[in-house]
């Protein structure tokens, strides 16, 4: 009986310190300070597969995506390869990918270290994830509820609270609201200064939900500069295609009103840290000076025309990925990505952790 648990643990220790360093985490965090999973919210720029397993058009499950990817393969993630939640979690340490919380293939050690709930087509606006048949941030937190109630199974009330209070938690929404919903329905019935109040209620009220549920580290991204997307410098960029001032003034305008929101919510909630997580200037900055960052291409995607397919209209892929910011008519490439995560952790980790720049 001796023999066998030394052994267990043995066995245990080895995967450990296998997956600590397939994953190559480069970010230090301070001593007696952990964080155990990465959990996360939103639409495509964060849905790891979770549209593979729900009845909508908005899915990346087929070739070219993931083309980049582990093996080749397509797993629902709208790149080439990985995107920021793997990212950050392997760049953590804690594992290489950041699986979607619907796939069935789900094992108890998914659950200790964390999985994402996004789905690509949603946002802030529940009409948003409506109009694609995708998960709505209130069905993400209902999975979300499921996935507490398993963890408390696995390791009990103590440990799983433990584990939520300690994780990063994160949600990257807003964009979709803009671009799709705001376009064609709700300009109709709202100005802009009003829709912008409407998605900051609802982003607040998710934030409060979290909290509510036991999270304690809540990461909320800003949107990103939608106007430069190659999909809207197409439709509104006129000839010369050029990023739409209308689209980045409105998320300027959003982002602005998020970042006071937070700021409140932090005085309300203070045992918690929660992060406004600036999205939109590191962008905005990869698009307008590529070569800086390695590309040479950033007004088109490396997917078909590269000026507007996305998803089922994304058949065939350019051979020189590496050279470009966008992958297709709306999302980065895995390149991108690992910059943008990388640079989220370096400016943000002791935020979570401590409430500040450094401890």
């Amino acid at each position: 009986m001796k023999m066998h648990v030394f052994m267990c643990l043995k066995l245990f220790t080895l995967y450990l310190l296998f997956n600590t360093l397939s994953t190559g985490a480069v970010i230090n965090l301070p001593e007696n300070t952990s964080i155990p999973a990465v959990i996360f919210f939103g639409d495509s720029i964060a849905d790891t597969g979770n549209n593979n397993y729900i009845p909508t058009l908005a899915k990346a499950n087929f070739p070219p995506y993931g083309e980049n990817f582990i093996g080749g393969n397509p797993t629902g993630r709208f790149s080439n390869g990985k995107i920021v939640p793997d990212f950050i979690a392997e760049e953590l340490g804690i594992k290489p990918l950041s699986p979607p919380f619907l796939d069935p293939s789900l094992r108890d050690h998914d659950l200790l270290t964390g999985v994402n709930f996004a789905s690509a087509g949603s946002g802030y606006d529940p009409l948003t994830a409506d109009l694609l048949w995708v998960l709505s941030l209130s069905d993400q937190l209902e999975m979300f509820k499921d996935y507490i109630v398993r963890l408390k199974k696995i390791v009990g009330d103590e440990r799983s609270s433990a584990i939520l209070k300690e994780s990063i938690v994160a949600v990257s929404s807003g964009s979709n609201d803009i671009w799709n919903t705001y376009s064609n329905v709700r300009q109709f019935q709202y100005d802009v200064p009003s829709y912008t109040d409407l998605l900051v209620r609802y982003a607040s009220t998710f934030v409060q939900d979290l909290y509510g549920l036991g999270a304690r580290r809540i990461g909320v991204f800003s949107m990103l500069p939608i106007g430069c997307l190659p999909s809207q410098r197409t439709q509104k960029g006129g000839l010369g295609r050029k990023c739409v001032d209308e689209y980045n003034q409105i998320v300027q305008l959003f982002n602005d009103k998020l970042l006071a929101e937070i700021t409140f919510l932090n005085t309300q909630f203070r045992d918690a840290r929660i992060v406004y997580v600036d999205f939109y200037n590191l962008p905005l900055d990869i698009i307008r000076h590529p070569h800086k960052y390695g590309f040479k291409i950033s007004n088109k995607g490396c997917c078909g025309t590269g000026t507007f397919e996305a998803s089922i209209l994304c058949r065939y892929a350019c051979s020189n990925v590496d050279d470009y910011v966008f992958w297709d008519g709306f999302h980065p490439t895995e390149k991108t990505y690992r910059i943008l995560a990388r640079r989220i952790l370096e400016e943000y980790i002791y935020y979570f952790i401590c409430g500040k720049a450094f401890c």
